[in-house]
């Protein structure tokens, strides 16, 4: 679960590094963010002459959380840092690598993501 000005980690190779979580999109008034949300953040640190600049609004899809994840089958699944990933308004990945592992439950709605991953938990 990831509430209102956490700090992110950018799982993929966009050019943006740390993100700060300011609401998630599609849910009035909601406060937290859990795996596979869509959210809005503020980049907060970039690498420099990237696309995607400091200050930049973005739209980001949660990948990895501290929260546990907990499946029907009685799995719980948990990382160590809450991470995301770039996505554009078609809600495909801005770049061309995702770092890490993601969790399953992106399969539904985000195929290339998890595509682009290396490993899915």
């Amino acid at each position: 679960m990831i509430t209102l000005r956490s700090n992110l980690d950018v799982a993929d190779n966009s050019g943006a590094k740390k993100i700060s979580f300011i609401g998630v999109l599609g849910r009035k008034g909601k406060r937290h963010a859990m795996v596979g949300d869509i959210i809005r953040g503020s980049v907060k640190a970039a690498i420099p002459n990237s696309p995607i600049k400091k200050g930049e609004v973005v739209r980001a899809v949660v990948v990895r959380t501290h929260f546990p994840v907990k499946r029907k089958d009685g799995l719980v699944v948990k990382f160590d840092k809450n991470a995301c990933v770039v996505i554009d308004k078609q809600n495909n990945p801005r770049a061309t690598r995702v770092f890490g592992p993601v969790v399953r439950e992106l399969r539904s709605r985000f195929s290339k993501i998890l595509s682009l991953a290396p490993e899915a938990i």
